[in-house]
């Protein structure tokens, strides 16, 4: 591995360990909203708050705004200021957010194929 390859790497909490880079992929994704907030922006690309917002739907203003904020610190997400008046600002993902596109592409695989939709499962309890 080169330097430049190194620089380009996320830090971890638990090198070394064999389950480690397990748990600190689980730990960037860990959060509810995470996961669907990467998966609209890949699907959708950039987007506005608001647009992302009501893409995501169910989550609060506040929600939203900390779970980008924290995306944006664990080097996934972009935040971009388009224009100052009034305040515009891009949310994009960044080429490790970009990287994450077959994981949440198989997780979102995974639960079609193995979980019941909320609806089945309040008809099977009727």
């Amino acid at each position: 591995m080169t330097d430049t390859d190194a620089s380009n790497r996320l830090p971890v909490w638990c090198a070394g360990k064999d389950w480690c880079p397990i748990t600190a992929t689980a730990s960037l994704l860990g959060k509810k909203w995470h996961p669907v907030i990467v998966h609209r922006l890949l699907e959708g690309g950039p987007m506005g708050f608001n647009e992302l917002k009501a893409d995501v739907g169910g989550i609060s203003s506040k929600v939203l705004s900390d779970s980008l904020e924290d995306l944006e610190d664990k080097q996934l997400v972009n935040r971009e200021i388009v224009s100052e008046k009034p305040v515009r600002v891009n949310y994009s993902l960044t080429e490790h957010g970009q990287s994450l596109e077959s994981l949440i592409f198989e997780m979102r695989d995974w639960g079609m194929e193995h979980l019941d939709a909320a609806e089945e499962q309040d008809e099977a309890i009727a």
